[in-house]
């Protein structure tokens, strides 16, 4: 056998070990994802665990795989761990953000700030945590957006966990004119809010006076509900509701 065909030989070899490798990487990570989402099923595992826990393998599993690729061909990874220390500034400062969005998301789940499953809110956007990573976060909005949000941006900005509190305050800004009897008005609009059955009983709806401008008093009808992911929806419903109850009052005084 001439050296060329060694060589060839060689090769195929190691083209042959690189696929199975990777197949079996992706395979294992395949399996392992879905024995953890079965996992999560079957023993109502929390499912932000589970997702990190996901991604801690995940990850692991292709640095395995990279560092037999790396010694079949008979790269020295103890060669390549010093020549990292040499480009470390430069490397550090191409990941920072990833690097950054690692050590956000870390904290995150050491500190529980939230989970999947959450109502949250961050630069103006809300929505339903579906999945956390160890980079990124995914939620989706009320009306069905998917948004991205980098794990760093929780650690620069204010955040609102809408789910860690048992109940949400529903505001209704209403403007009555001077011609109705505020006393009246009030009382009739948190015996309105009282009868929604989606209106919690306690605390109870109440009517504040905010301000008095041209055309009549502002007012803002407050009420509690248990679901932070139907603000909207209730807020509209109270809205109609008390359209229909001024409409009523209105004729009294005409």
């Amino acid at each position: 056998m001439g050296i060329s065909e060694m060589l060839l030989n060689l090769q195929l070899d190691s083209i042959i070990a690189i696929g199975v490798t990777l197949v079996a990487a992706f395979l294992i990570v395949r399996l392992t994802s879905r024995f953890l989402k079965n996992s999560q099923i079957k023993w109502d595992l929390d499912v932000t665990m589970v997702q990190v826990l996901n991604e801690i393998i995940k990850y692991t599993i292709y640095l395995i795989a990279a560092a037999v690729i790396l010694g079949l061909f008979g790269i020295n990874l103890t060669a390549i761990a010093v020549s990292l220390g040499v480009v470390s500034i430069v490397v550090g400062f191409a990941a920072r953000d990833t690097l950054s969005n690692f050590i956000a998301g870390m904290f995150i789940f050491l500190d529980k700030s939230f989970r999947v499953g959450d109502i949250i809110e961050v630069s103006n956007q809300k929505g339903k945590v579906v999945k956390m990573g160890f980079r990124l976060t995914t939620i989706i909005t009320y009306d069905k957006k998917i948004i991205t949000i980098p794990n760093a941006l929780f650690s620069t900005n204010p955040f609102i966990n809408h789910t860690a509190s048992d109940t949400r305050r529903v505001d209704l800004d209403i403007v009555i004119p001077y011609t109705m009897n505020l006393e009246e008005i009030s009382k009739s609009l948190e015996d309105m809010a009282t009868g929604c059955d989606w209106v919690l009983k306690k605390p109870k709806p109440k009517v504040i006076v905010r301000e008095l401008i041209d055309v009549g008093v502002r007012l803002t009808l407050c009420v509690w509900v248990n679901d932070p992911w139907r603000v909207t929806e209730h807020r509209s419903a109270l809205g109609k509701a008390a359209k229909k109850l001024l409409r009523d009052e209105n004729t009294k005084y005409e």
